[in-house]
């Protein structure tokens, strides 16, 4: 089997393992496992795996940051006094507190990105729903998979893809917000109003008016201190073009270390309340890019794109916005960001078709459970929450919700430039 060849088999195989996920193993074992394969194979160097892995320190180091922020926040008690607060804003209707919970998950999104409502705010709608005596919890848990997606391209810092498309040629925030402020507000309200359709039945369901709001201790308030902090450290690096990793692993960092010195404790549950496995999956699909950057896959479609946007270049974002969208539910958007990245820079193409691709690869993963690492970090919380929601289920919402969304966050952009 020649180079080329066995890098494509591989690729699709561990992507498929990481989609499908046989025999329940969990998803960085195929992402490892394919990874090992192209070095261990001599397809890939192991110098050039390295360099791979290497290329994703910085959402290695955002990823640990927010989980440390989320775990602080369980142990003391921030999420329960959230869930009260919320249960009794509700004043017993199911179908309020649904919005209350969306204009949350929107507000994290955008100041803290997708990735946090997956790990912080999960876990706290979990424990409102439980508070409310909810009888479904599933409509409000389906709310931070789905805005953890729509709303991920309000500003840079709402989603790492954002950061990855553009490298180093990340706008400003004054060129950002003219261009993708009208996208966003389409893609999150269409987003609520097919998610509140397909949820009707459910949200006809009565909550408990009597939940009681405890104060919230005083290592609770630095919690909360440091979740506020840390989106406007983020929102600070984003402005100055900075990486985000490391600030948000220090503000992370600081805010546990402040906890665990107050209360004289160990690290170990904390730590080990963190989901570690999301670092190896990450970096075995940066291995897989590099792998298949190396077949000439980024010349022969920057070559294409170029070629494109010379016959039309609204046409070409139109093209570009879907493709992506449905690609990223076929490998995931982390790789297809990595990709169409890596193309868009090398075929210079024009700011309109470059935020076409951007809307597809953010907002296209809410078809499937495994189109963006968002939503497999809320399939693990859901996990350890003790529920469920199966790929074929979730997908048939994605149908109803999604494309919508694309269709008129695309239509939005393309007609304003």
């Amino acid at each position: 089997m020649s180079a080329l060849a066995a890098t494509w088999s591989i690729a699709a195989l561990a992507t498929w393992g990481v989609i499908v996920r046989p025999w329940q193993l969990p998803e960085a074992i195929w992402a490892v496992t394919g990874a090992a394969l192209l070095v261990l194979s001599g397809v890939l160097p192991a110098a050039e795996a390295w360099r791979g892995i290497a290329h994703g320190t910085d959402v290695y180091l955002f990823l640990i940051g927010m989980m440390l922020l989320a775990a602080v926040a369980r142990e003391e008690g921030l999420f329960d006094w959230l869930a009260a607060q919320a249960a009794t804003h509700a004043c017993g209707s199911a179908t309020r507190l649904f919005t209350l919970i969306y204009a949350c998950g929107t507000v994290v999104t955008v100041f803290l990105s997708n990735d946090a409502t997956a790990v912080v705010l999960t876990p706290a709608v979990a424990a409102v729903a439980r508070t409310a005596k909810a009888e479904n919890p599933l409509p409000y848990m389906l709310i931070c998979a789905f805005i953890a997606n729509a709303a991920s391209f309000v500003l840079p810092i709402s989603n790492p893809a954002n950061l990855v498309i553009y490298g180093n040629t990340v706008p400003p925030l004054l060129q950002w917000l003219p261009c993708y402020a009208l996208p966003s507000l389409i893609a999150i309200m269409t987003t609520y109003i097919m998610l509140r359709f397909t949820q009707h039945r459910a949200l006809r369901q009565t909550i408990t008016t009597d939940a009681k709001v405890r104060p919230l201790s005083f290592s609770g308030r630095i919690a909360a201190t440091g979740t506020i902090l840390t989106a406007v450290v983020l929102m600070g690096a984003s402005a100055l073009d900075q990486p985000l990793g490391l600030p948000t692993l220090v503000a992370g960092g600081t805010t546990a270390a402040i906890v665990l010195l107050l209360k004289r404790r160990a690290p170990w549950r904390i730590l080990g309340a963190i989901s570690w496995g999301v670092l190896p999956l990450v970096a075995g699909l940066f291995v897989l890019v590099e792998a298949l950057d190396r077949t000439g896959l980024i010349r022969l479609l920057g070559a294409f794109m170029q070629d494109a946007v010379t016959w039309s270049a609204s046409g070409t974002a139109w093209a570009s916005g879907v493709a992506l969208a449905l690609v990223s539910n076929l490998m995931n958007n982390l790789p297809a960001g990595l990709i169409a990245g890596s193309t868009v820079q090398a075929a210079h193409s024009p700011p309109q078709v470059t935020s076409a691709v951007l809307i597809g690869v953010d907002l296209g993963p809410n078809l499937s459970v495994t189109g963006s690492l968002a939503t497999i970090l809320w399939l693990g919380v859901l996990r350890r929450e003790g529920l469920q929601i199966d790929a074929g289920t979730f997908f048939k919402l994605g149908l109803v919700v999604m494309p919508p969304a694309l269709l008129l966050a695309l239509a939005a952009l393309i007609l304003a430039a």
